[in-house]
């Protein structure tokens, strides 16, 4: 067992662990101020079907988090693994993260990216402050989902693809 220690190693130490976890990396999005508005997202958790409710988690220091915030409806949308550009865009700091990025908008301002698993159409239920994150719950009034458009995988700090198992789960 290894123990988390307290000095400025901790952090470093947790970020590795935390990246052994593979997770799905999702674009959450809306126009805002008539601009879009988005950031990649890879901490997206199903929460529940009834009522439809899921979360994601979003860095207090964000700059694009208030944006987002002050928008009626979010688009999350599931990446797909051939949109690992798509990734690397919405997740820069700086610069434009819709160049050369297909997407479209519902009436509410919801943004969605072209080719993308899957659509989530969602507005805020309830904000929980924790630690240097605030877990954001969404509570989804519409979904769209291609479950034949494999998805972009975040695993060890980088993006990846799943393995095509042709077993299905169950047979011998």
């Amino acid at each position: 067992m290894i123990i988390v220690p307290s000095t400025e190693d901790r952090a470093t130490v947790l970020r590795q662990a935390f990246a052994c976890f593979p997770s799905g990396v999702t674009a959450m999005c809306a126009v805002s101020g008539g601009e879009p508005a988005g950031m990649a997202v890879s901490s997206f958790t199903s929460v529940s079907l009834d009522p439809a409710l899921l979360s994601v988690c979003v860095q207090n220091t964000s700059a694009t988090w208030p944006k987002l915030r002050a928008s009626p409806r979010l688009g999350l949308s599931v990446l797909a693994e051939h949109q690992t550009a798509a990734g690397r865009r919405l997740a820069m700091k700086t610069g434009d993260r819709f160049a050369g990025l297909e997407w479209q908008t519902s009436d509410d301002g919801a943004l969605f990216v072209l080719g993308a698993s899957a659509w989530f159409d969602c507005a805020i239920q309830a904000e929980v402050p924790a630690g240097d994150h605030t877990v954001v719950l969404l509570a989804v009034h519409g979904v769209h989902a291609n479950p034949d458009v494999p998805p972009l995988v975040f695993h060890g700090s980088r993006f990846r693809r799943l393995e095509n198992d042709e077993l299905a789960v169950g047979t011998s």
